[in-house]
């Protein structure tokens, strides 16, 4: 059974810092690409960073500049570095894994995980 599992959510202030990590077992996903998305109240989930299994990188352009998406395959698990966080950055954020499509047409992924909550308080 293929489970991610998230962790580093929390209450910060608004310019504050949060790093969120994904931890995927059940299956090495070295190969594939992961991500995350987001998902506030009342909103539907959208994309926010994507890593391909060789490294490159893709932001939603509200992630641009603030956030970083890395992965250690060693230990299967993805991270999200969220820098200068604004109010507007609060939701649940969930890990996926195994994206497929493009930046331009919307992703898809396999598996995902099951959030956790990032509050930005103004």
């Amino acid at each position: 059974q293929v489970q991610l599992v998230e962790s580093g959510g929390g209450l910060v202030q608004a310019g504050g810092s949060l790093s969120l990590s994904c931890a995927a077992s059940g299956r090495t996903f070295s190969s594939v690409a992961m991500g995350w998305f987001r998902q506030a109240p009342g909103k539907e989930r959208e994309f926010v960073a994507l890593i391909r299994s060789g490294g490159s990188t893709y932001y939603a352009d509200s992630a641009k500049g603030r956030f970083t998406i890395s992965r250690d395959n060693a230990k299967n698990t993805v991270y999200l570095q969220m820098n200068s966080l604004k109010p507007e950055d609060t939701a649940a954020y969930y890990c996926a894994a195994q994206l497929t499509g493009t930046l331009a047409a919307g992703y898809r992924a396999q598996y995902w995980g099951q959030g956790t909550q990032v509050t930005v308080s103004s």
